[in-house]
């Protein structure tokens, strides 16, 4: 059925572009105008023994507190220098692997000694030869780049025994629902990669697909509300890429994670990762076995009312729904570096994820005085196994100039799943009469294909400046399969309602401009995209339903800018600014126009008419030493695709839509607090409002909502190899379009002993304490009708993991492969 959109008042998206990418241009040619500010300090020295200390980094450091401000090397003679300071204090710091730390004295620029040259000297050898030394910067929990946030799960100690989604659930910013949605500062429409590379994968398969890869293969998360040009621009509310951990030191290197976790019902995620680099070979490999089992008590309740107001009927659900997932993952590759500028790869991965999900419903029909008028009991029994295998072939070279690299990746992904369903309804009478029984079985297999391919460019043009190019190309067919039958005394009969065949072809073409300059103040970057989009979709017909297909052809720009300034050099205040355009794209199985039943009061089904989301994200923020980050941001979307709900007659509808127009403005402010030497505390909250217009079924929704949510994380070191950890969120109610939430919070603990030599690491954690995140809420705007819910989930859980880690050999420089970027989240298979 077609979704009618509210005449609402139009923004001219065109002319908001124009407007940009004016402003972009005034931008640049503003700050390349814009003088170097007068900054005339210098200090220099030299180093006797330079030849022996290859490798070496200084450090220019702040007097005061030692904090870091700038790094260098030592040139070929013995030299080094730090020029351009402002007055004040400073320290000099020297560090090799074989010499003692040297620290000069302290070093004072004022207007009456604006240069210093610092004694020539020599640094001491260490005292002690070391046989092998592991050289780790100490990490934040978030980092904060140009263009993005980078989160550390390691460093906190509740992701141990976790699974991936559950590490997303305590990223700052990153909400999770009930039914696997990931939204990013309060906005749907996120897309997942892992290793640059797309899942490919719609809500409900995403959010089993993460549950199969445990915290421990994890090496960082990158959350990108607005991502450079070099990403695909699907995903109106933004990226988050997961990079797995790939060790790359020579020698035999890895780690096993071994955990179990206790709620009402068990889970457990191990993994084996390890390295293996022999001459011109580099052999990389991860490997792991999960089994989740969860709960959720689900009740639901709907009144219906009459056109003048008055109550008929009403309609009260309870749905116990037992998960049964396991999942075995595979990676493997190798690189064979063939000279010391070029490398080849191959890497392969696959995952096998059978699922066994057990519904049972009670419901009772109620007249208009809430007397019951029929009991209903069904179940719902689904066996579903999703296979996936992939192979990725990637070629990087590094050029003559420093700085300028090529790469190349090409990928072939291929899903498939199997799918059964047996729905059996029975209606009683009060006193629990049967009036009548019917049995639905259904077999869906599903297969995605994808192609892609992709090149980039990078070269320096001069100092401080960088030039990114590239293209991609996609190739996406998926076949779906519903076959439903009514049983009847054990004999099945074709029921061609609810039985199609969908098959949908994509094809994406791409180009990308990227330029940015690294100056001591100012540091910019600017990029266009282009995006050239063919899909067909057709659905094979029965002989009840004629068939139908539909084409799209399209082309987009998509402009990214940020920019950066340091109002000082001890970097204290930092102010920065991003814009980006956007698009979501519907999920491939949304456009299928099929509906089948969850039961006989509830109907899923898709959208051919759902056109893509567009946005407009604006972001203005001040970092205060590193440590603090406040912003303000404004979302525009038009055209929001977004699961709506509708009542006819006794059926429950639910389906994708368009709503007309979506506003997201608000604050975020995001803190790493040193309390004490014992005690750090990790503070992310935010304040918004979503606001809504759009016509729905007929139905007005145009409405505004504020929302809070805080997200605290304290962790305190113990002793040296003993650490804790408590955290938590609280979130208000929040308005999801037709949805409007109740308020949910959580808290969690945990503690974290290393052992043997720090090889080891025994962990416990316990989620949800107090059993306190039971989701609910209201479903409005329905004609004639209103609804609401609210679940009961297995939250608390109680996990104890144990990790070891072998490790050796000289680390190597990491690269990345992977053609794929956006593909993966839009498949549903089901």
């Amino acid at each position: 059925m077609a979704i009618y959109q509210h005449p609402f008042n139009q923004v001219n998206l065109q002319f908001i572009e124009t407007i940009m990418l004016k402003l972009l241009i005034t931008s640049l040619l503003f700050i390349a105008a814009i003088p170097a500010l007068s900054q005339n300090g210098k200090i220099t020295g030299s180093v006797n023994n330079h030849k022996e200390m290859s490798g070496a980094i200084i450090s220019l450091l702040k007097g005061k507190d030692s904090s870091l401000l700038k790094t260098s090397f030592i040139d070929d003679d013995g030299s080094f220098n730090f020029e351009k300071l402002a007055d004040g204090n400073y320290l000099i710091k020297i560090t090799h692997t074989s010499f003692e730390t040297y620290y000069s004295s302290l070093i004072s620029i004022t207007n009456l000694q604006s240069s210093f040259i610092l004694p020539s000297f020599s640094l001491k050898p260490a005292v002690k030869e070391l046989q092998e030394v592991n050289v780790t910067g100490k990490k934040s929990f978030v980092e904060r780049k140009i263009d993005r946030v980078v989160i550390n799960p390691d460093l906190l100690i509740s992701n141990a025994g976790a699974t991936s989604l559950e590490v997303l659930e305590k990223a700052p910013g990153v909400l999770v629902d009930i039914d696997g949605n990931i939204s990013l500062k309060g906005k749907q429409g996120v897309f997942v990669f892992i290793d640059d590379k797309p899942t490919y994968l719609a809500a409900a398969d995403l959010a089993s697909y993460l549950r199969s890869i445990p915290s421990s293969s994890i090496e960082s998360i990158e959350i990108m509300t607005n991502p450079p040009a070099k990403y695909d621009a699907e995903g109106n509310a933004g990226v988050i890429n997961i990079k797995l951990k790939r060790n790359r030191a020579k020698g035999f290197n890895g780690s096993i994670t071994l955990s179990y976790g206790q709620g009402t019902y068990m889970r457990t995620n191990n993994s084996f990762n390890f390295n293996y680099r022999v001459n011109k070979v580099n052999f990389f490999s991860n490997f792991s076995w999960n089994q989740n089992n969860t709960y959720q008590d689900l009740t639901i309740n709907r009144y219906y009312f009459n056109p003048n107001g008055t109550k008929n009927s009403a309609f009260s659900q309870n749905s116990y729904i037992k998960r049964e997932f396991k999942s075995t993952n595979l990676r493997i590759g190798a690189d064979y570096y063939v000279t010391s500028k070029s490398t080849v790869g191959i890497a392969l991965s696959g995952f096998i994820n059978p699922s066994f999900v057990p519904t049972t419903n009670k419901a009772n029909l109620l007249d208009a005085n809430d007397n019951v008028v029929n009991l209903i009991r069904a179940s719902n029994p689904s066996d579903k196994v999703w296979k996936n295998g992939s192979v990725n072939l990637n070629y990087a070279l590094k050029m003559k100039k420093p700085g300028e690299e090529l790469s190349i990746n090409l990928d072939y992904i291929q899903y498939k799943s199997s799918h059964t369903q047996l729905l059996k309804n029975s209606t009683y009478t009060p006193d629990t009469v049967l009036v009548n029984e019917s049995v639905l079985s259904s077999s869906l297999p599903a297969s995605i294909g994808v192609r892609t391919g992709k090149i980039d460019y990078s070269t320096p043009l001069s100092k401080g400046i960088k030039l990114d190019a590239g293209g991609k190309i996609s190739f996406v067919k998926t076949d779906n399969t519903a076959d439903f039958f009514d049983v009847v005394n054990t004999v099945p009969t074709p029921n061609y309602e609810f039985s199609n065949r969908f098959k949908y072809q994509e094809n994406i073409n791409a180009a990308y401009l990227n330029f940015s300059k690294e100056g001591k103040a100012f540091s910019i970057q600017a990029g266009l995209r282009l995006e050239n989009t063919n899909i067909k979709g057709n659905q094979l017909g029965n002989p009840l339903i004629k068939d139908s297909s539909f084409t799209r052809n399209y082309i987009n720009l998509f402009p990214t800018f940020y920019l950066s300034y340091k109002l000082d050099t001890s970097y204290k205040h930092q102010l920065g600014f991003s814009f980006g355009r956007r698009v979501d794209r519907p999920n491939y199985q949304d456009m299928n126009p099929f509906t089948y039943p969850l039961d006989r009061y509830t109907y899923y089904g898709g959208n051919p008419f759902l056109e893509p989301t567009f946005s407009y994200n604006f972001e203005f923020s001040h970092t205060y030493k590193n440590f603090l980050t406040t912003s303000l941001e404004y979302s525009l979307v038009k055209n929001l695709i977004q699961e709506t709900n509708e009542q006819k007659g006794t059926i429950y509808y639910s389906r994708p839509g368009n709503f007309g127009k979506q506003q997201v403005y608000g604050i975020t402010v995001n803190g790493n607090f040193k309390i004490a030497k014992w005690w750090t505390l990790q503070l992310y909250t935010e304040g918004k409002v979503m606001s809504y217009e759009s016509m729905i079924y007929g139905q007005v929704l145009d409405e505004s909502r504020f929302y809070w949510f805080i997200q605290p994380v304290n962790q305190f070191i113990i002793t040296k190899s003993l650490s804790a950890e408590l955290g938590g969120s609280y979130q208000t109610r929040i308005l999801v379009a037709q949805f409007l939430t109740i308020p949910v919070w959580q808290a969690r603990i945990g503690v974290s002993q290393k052992i043997w030599k720090g090889k080891g690491t025994l962990r416990l954690n316990v989620s949800d304490m107090f059993y306190s995140n039971q989701p609910g809420g209201d479903i409005r705007n329905i004609a004639n009708s209103k609804a609401n819910w609210l679940s009961y989930l297995d939250s608390r859980v109680a996990s104890l993991s144990f990790t070891y880690r072998f490790n050796k050999g000289k680390s190597l420089n990491a690269r990345e492969s992977g053609a794929s970027d956006t593909e993966k989240n839009r498949i549903k298979t089901n």
